[in-house]
Parts: C-alpha cells; structure tokens; sequence
C-alpha cells in the first residue's frame, strides 16, 4: 500500500504565526536598500529587487540548523514589516497605512546551496526556520518609517547598525512598489534589506537583532546555530562552500580565501633550488649576515625527502573551548588554506610547538596533493602519520599524535606571518629541505644564493673528485691559489 504524507505547520512556523495574529502568505524579501550594504557589494541597484520566501521559513527566536556537509551559514538582520490591510496599486502617500506592525528579522541563508537555487533562493534562504522574526510588533500607526533603526549583534559584539532615513529606497517606496504588480494581503511580511555588516555564523555562536523606534524597541531577537545530523539524499543538490560564496556571505575580499594572487618562485629556480644542498645554501645565508633562517626540531615522514617551494602560513592559537566554538568549526582558517593550495606552495604551521595533538591529517594532506602543494610544514604533531607519509606530499613534523585539533589548538588566521620551529616565516618566502633540514629563504635574495651556491657546489664536487685521486686536503680544501687555477681550467 502507498504511503502518503500528511502536510504539517512546523512548530517553529505555528508560533510565528502567533505572533503576527493570522497565517502569513507570501515572506517577501529585498536584495539591497541600504547605500553601506551596496557599497560593500560594490554595485547599487537602479531599482527595488526581491525574492520570495515560503512563510514555513518563519520562526521566533530560538535555534537554527545548519545543514550536514553545509558550512557557510549567513545572517542578514533586517527590519521586517507586517502587512495589515494590503492592496493593489497602493499610492506612496498611502502605502504606510497598509502596514500594521514592524518588528525585527533575521534572512538566514546557507551560502552552499545558492549554486542550485541562482538568485532565487529558494533551498538556501526558504528552508523552515530560516525567517525568525519578533519578539515584539510595533504598530506602525505610531512610528515614523523614516525613523527607524536596527542593530546586530554576533556573540555580543555590534556588528550592523543604520537606520531608515539612509534608505535608497523609502519604506513606504517598498510597499507601493511591491503593489504594482502583486496584490499584498494581510499577514504578508516584507524583509526590507539588510545594512552593512551582515556576515556568517557558526554552530555555538548567537545572533541578536533589534529595531527600535525611539525609545520603543521589539527586544532583541535572539538565534543561535546548531549543526544539523541529517545529509541531504543524493539526488538533492550538495553544498558547494565555494571562496566565491564564503566572500559573498561574509562580506570579507575573496583573497582571504584563495591566497595569494601569485607565486614568488619560478618553476625554472624551483629545479635548481632542487639541485643544491640545504647546507650549502644555509652556508651562504650566513655569509650574508642571515643565521636565523632554520626551523628547527622537525623530522621528515618520508625518509630522504626534498622540499622547494614557497610559504602559505597558517596560525593555531592555543585551545580555548568558546574560541573553537567561534573559529574551529565551519569554512575555518585551516580549511581556506588547504581549498586555496596552488602548485608549488608548501604549507607551514605555526603550532607553537605543541605535540600532543593533530594539526593535520590524511585528508589535508589528501587535499594538498591534489592541488599540487610540494610540501607540509608543522611544529605540532602529526595525525594520521603512516598514511600521510604514504599520500607523499614531503612533511615535516614535530611528532605524531591521534588527537584531534581541537584538543590544543584553534585555527586562528592565514597568509600572515607565523614563527614555526623557533623561526619566523612570511607568506611568500622560499622553503628548502632535504635530510639536513628546513632552510627559509626571503624571496628576493633567491637568484643571488643560486648562482652562489651553483659555483660552490662546483668547487666542492671538484674537490671531491681530487681527494678521491689521492690528493690532500691541505691547500685543496679550501682551494688555494694554485689549486684555484687548476679548476678554472677544468671549467
């Protein structure tokens, strides 16, 4: 016998509707209006846009899920109008006297699934619970449309703040537009856009929004993200939390998280980087004045291993429960990293020296490969040791450890300039290693070393060669003058 499914008002919904005093019909919602959000999108719209929004999506303050395998939870507070007598074609002049209430509103967003939805929105912004909307109405009779202002709060820092008077376009200017073409009806709700500011959130960390009108306020709507458990089935679209989408949805520049714009070392000196010793290069760093340019107390995985290429740094700071709460989980630091590796970069990990927990594993080293890292670099631990040294990526560690990160460490910030194995590295410096250890050379200082230690290295495979044919080492090792003139004739 076929099963059916019987239709349901979520409960989060039922109380919404409660709060507005009659079932909602259409959750209308504004792209941009406020002159700092189009500022920071760089781009401001000729004319009022929206989307729409299913009134399931209505909630009152409490918890919001983030979907499994999601991570790019957006947050957008917005002052929400509630419609009272509706209407078709309502004049500006009259378009506020359609409203009944205003109150405070949060348009959530999971950024990984707008790739399917476009610019409609419909799975990343409609799903239940993704309006909360209160705690208070205010009557709109007795405000001011043009004297309204909203505040977010993340984890209790401010975070958006403007007010009505800034609008690019009018409150009473959204009403009568939204009218023209569409008949509004009691119970709808109008987003009318989010200010500058409006960011992401993780599992563990709280959103609060407030409008006030004076001295009235609709108390702080409070939501707080919890992680869902529940994937979603194979033939529904998967989150794709693109750098794209995490700029996007937290209003930083897309840089953050694709690294650098380009490399500081040529393919053609990475080969012959690959062709000198560590320690014949560590050696002429030290004739030049440089000596703290080793980092130090690290072991290779793979026996025999060589390393070239240039720095991408990552910095962990230590543990702390409500800072991983923040910064631990979701599209963090070492994710970003790790998603934005190009060919040639090795990655170095300031863990203070920590070996009592992982600060990678299998699939970091995995997803490192694959974009064609040539090396990984921490002074933490290892996790996953025996199959990171199989993927093959060169690494060198302070140790091993089954633990997970979060047991010491948070992951704090990239591309920024760390200190790993007691030595300071800058995104972009030149990394070396072979059996002797790890070298951090300054990119600009490259082609003179090469070409030094490419006539040194001759000196020394000719020496080598004499001492094998029986001659001393006095006055061959160093070379002096006599001995000098029989290599350059050689050469």
């Amino acid at each position: 016998m076929a099963t059916t499914h019987t239709p349901s008002v979520p409960a989060p919904a039922q109380l919404a509707w409660e709060l507005l005093g009659t079932r909602p019909g259409t959750v209308f919602a504004m792209h941009i209006s406020y002159p700092a959000r189009a500022a920071q999108k760089g781009r401001t719209p000729e004319a009022p846009g929206y989307f729409l929004k299913p009134p399931t999506s209505l909630a009152p303050a409490g918890e919001v899920e983030l979907p499994a395998g999601c991570e790019i939870l957006g947050f957008e507070g917005e002052i929400a109008l509630v419609i009272g007598t509706g209407g078709r074609r309502i004049p500006v002049e009259q378009a506020w006297d359609a409203v009944a209430a205003v109150t405070a509103a949060n348009d959530l967003g999971v950024f990984d699934l707008r790739w399917a939805d476009k610019g409609a929105n419909v799975r990343s912004k409609g799903g239940d619970g993704y309006t909360p909307i209160g705690p208070e109405l205010l009557p709109a009779a007795e405000l001011d449309p043009a004297a309204l202002e909203i505040r977010v709060w993340k984890n209790g820092e401010l975070v958006q703040s403007d007010d009505t008077s800034t609008l690019l376009f009018s409150l009473p200017q959204i009403v009568s537009d939204l009218s023209q073409l569409i008949t509004l009806e009691p119970g709808d709700v109008i987003l009318t856009g989010t200010p500058a500011g409006a960011s992401t959130f993780s599992p563990g960390e709280t959103v609060e929004v407030e409008v006030r009108a004076g001295e009235r306020s609709t108390g702080r709507l409070t939501t707080t993200a919890v992680a869902g458990s529940e994937p979603l089935p194979a033939y529904s679209p998967q989150p794709k939390p693109t750098p794209e989408q995490w700029a996007d949805a937290s209003g930083r520049p897309i840089e953050e998280f694709t690294g650098p714009a380009e490399t500081t070392l040529s393919k053609e000196n990475a080969e012959r980087l690959r062709g000198v010793a560590v320690a014949t290069l560590a050696q002429l760093m030290r004739k030049r004045g440089l000596n703290d340019v080793t980092i130090d107390g690290l072991a290779p995985l793979q026996p025999g291993a060589r390393l070239v290429g240039t720095a991408r740094t990552l910095r962990y700071v230590p543990g702390r429960e409500d800072l991983f709460a923040s910064h631990g989980g979701g599209y963090n630091a070492q994710k970003r990293l790790f998603d934005s590796l190009r060919p040639g970069e090795v990655v170095v990990i300031d863990a203070r020296g920590e070996r009592d927990a992982g600060t990678l594993g299998d699939v970091l080293a995995l997803r490192a490969r694959q974009l064609g890292a040539t090396g990984l670099i921490t002074d933490g631990a290892v996790r996953d040791a025996d199959v990171v040294a199989e993927i093959g990526v060169p690494t060198w560690s302070a140790g091993s450890h089954p633990a997970v990160l979060g047991r010491r460490h948070v992951p704090w910030a990239l591309d920024e300039t760390v200190a790993c194995g007691g030595t300071t590295v800058q995104p972009g410096d030149v990394i070396v290693g072979d059996g002797d250890g790890l070298l951090v050379i300054p990119p600009g200082m490259v082609e003179e070393l090469l070409t030094a230690a490419e006539q040194q290295e001759a000196e020394e495979e000719f020496i080598a060669e004499m001492v094998q044919q029986g001659h001393k080492v006095d006055g061959l090792f160093p070379m002096n003058a006599e001995w000098r003139a029989r290599f350059q004739e050689q050469r």
